[in-house]
């Protein structure tokens, strides 16, 4: 595969454009961090409002993924992906246009969407690859497009410039900026919905007979599904009490906020309930050969946590953590710090690559994860007397791992069972923002709870962020131990089909949604 990757044609024409696709959306998603102090000065924003600013864009990404896990495995990923990038520039021309605060928040909580676009090409890719094969294009899709954050990171100022002219501060241009990013998207969009396949030729694109709620097939499987629910509604809970206490809004209108994402838990679980009514009424029992474990969904969920969200965590605050440790400018710490994200080029690929080539995806995914573990653990140790040199290295090595455990979490997530990919793709791309939403909130209260509420001096501050990486390192040797326990090797993990996929072939046409009788 790697010999014929080069190559822009067949399955990996697909893999090219599906990735750029997935890059474009974090470039969208990831607009507004490098051009935040512009736009804060250029609105008068406090540094409060600009955290907002940044929570919001990540709310929404939650409920996101699930919802375009749904319509994915009902519409197809090209359909599905094509209409994401178009509505990528209503966000980013209402960012673009907005004068006050209020409107900010509006359009970033709607750019949130944007960031689903993930778990889109996890089943494209699905579709042209055999699961021999899936590790390493899973990883070339999740690494290469994830690198999107990184570009926007790097460029977003550079762009800016251009369309001020080279203007210095806040005259530079952020509007042309942000709003010609959702342009380009959605000019993709349309690109990728007249090029791209669901499926190659004479293959039938499989779907499930209800794409409502995560179809199950044992009932304590439903009542596993259930509990691993709550966590995606729970953590929506959290970032309406963080709005809360930066003085969005007051106490009344959080326990509305509550009460409607208990409301919306509850209409989750009803259409779950509906999926699998017959099965938990006993008038479906499904053979033995159709059945799948949902605990690989959960454990896959978990995994993410530790990887995926610890990632997004550790980009938010590693800037700040070199720039006070080792006494380093800005733009010297933000450059150091970059090589974190940087390693996707490499580390996501080569996860899935090992995954490949290993021979069991289950010791793939817990070695990955205990190294991960071992490596926070290592640096919660780096303090000012550490050499600099010594200090990147470590982080390099320690984003190797995260980010490679990332691409063996979703060369998994494919073989978990093939009709529901999107959805199974969605709940463990979710929980990777829970995660992030989590650690975020552990590493701002931490001072707090260390420092008895008092204003943190430096020494609580470098003891709360050795606390924070422990805290990272023994959840992710937690997660390693339960993937040696709980996680089984996938049926046909490096077959030349997908093990449940049919072998019919059907006329080269259009392509074509088939609807599984089970």
């Amino acid at each position: 595969m790697l010999g014929e990757m080069w190559q822009f044609r067949g399955r990996y024409k697909i893999l090219h454009i599906t990735w750029f696709a997935f890059f474009l959306s974090f470039v969208v998603w990831f607009n507004f961090p490098p051009l935040a102090t512009t736009v804060g000065a250029d609105l008068n924003l406090t540094k409060e409002q600009i955290s907002t600013i940044a929570i919001c864009n990540v709310a929404l990404t939650v409920p996101a993924r699930i919802i375009i896990g749904m319509l994915l495995d009902k519409f197809g990923p090209r359909l599905t992906y094509s209409l994401l990038l178009m509505y990528a520039a209503i966000p980013c021309l209402m960012f673009a246009s907005a004068q006050n605060f209020n409107q900010l928040v509006i359009s970033r909580l709607l750019m949130g969407i944007v960031g689903a676009g993930f778990v889109i090409g996890i089943r494209m890719v699905a579709e042209w690859f055999p699961p021999k094969e899936i590790g390493l294009a899973e990883g070339i899709y999740g690494g290469w497009g994830n690198f999107g954050s990184a570009f926007s990171a790097f460029t977003m100022a550079l762009i800016a410039g251009w369309f001020a002219f080279g203007a210095p501060g806040s005259a530079l241009n952020w509007r042309a900026a942000i709003a010609g990013t959702g342009i380009f998207a959605a000019l993709y969009g349309v690109f990728y919905l007249f090029n791209a396949k669901d499926t190659p030729p004479g293959k039938a694109y499989r779907r499930p007979a209800s794409a409502r709620g995560i179809e199950v097939t044992t009932t304590k499987d439903f009542w596993l599904l259930m509990l691993m629910n709550i966590p995606l509604s729970a953590i929506l809970g959290l970032v309406a009490w963080r709005l809360m206490k930066l003085g969005l809004y007051g106490t009344g209108t959080m326990y509305i906020i509550w009460l409607a994402l208990l409301g919306l838990y509850l209409f989750q679980a009803y259409n779950c309930w509906v999926v699998n009514k017959d099965l938990m009424t006993g008038k479906k029992r499904y053979p033995a050969e159709d059945r799948y474990n949902f605990s690989q969904v959960a454990i896959l969920e978990l995994t993410y946590i530790v990887n995926f969200g610890s990632e997004l965590a550790v980009v938010s605050m590693l800037p700040a953590f070199f720039e006070g440790t080792f006494s380093l400018s800005a733009a010297a710490a933000g450059m150091i710090a970059s090589s974190y994200a940087f390693m996707n080029l490499a580390a996501r690929p080569g996860g899935g690559l090992i995954s490949d080539k290993l021979g069991s995806r289950k010791v793939t995914m817990g070695v990955l994860t205990g190294c991960m573990g071992i490596g926070y653990l290592l640096f919660s140790q780096v303090d000012s007397t550490w050499s600099l040199p010594l200090a990147v290295i470590l982080v390099m090595c320690c984003s190797f791992f995260v980010q490679a455990g990332e691409g063996s979490t979703f060369s998994i997530v494919p073989l978990v069972k093939k009709r529901i990919t999107g959805q199974v793709a969605g709940n463990v791309g979710a929980y990777g923002n829970v995660g992030a939403v989590l650690y975020l909130n552990i590493f701002s209260l931490l001072p707090g709870w260390l420092g008895g509420g008092a204003d943190p001096t430096p020494a609580i501050e470098a003891a709360s962020t050795a606390r924070f990486f422990q805290i990272m390192g023994v959840a992710a040797l937690i997660v390693a131990a339960l993937c040696f326990v709980v996680l089984k090797e996938p049926k046909g993990s490096f077959a030349e089909a997908h093990h449940d996929e049919e072998k019919t072939v059907v006329p080269n046409t259009s392509p074509i949604l088939e609807t599984e009788s089970i």
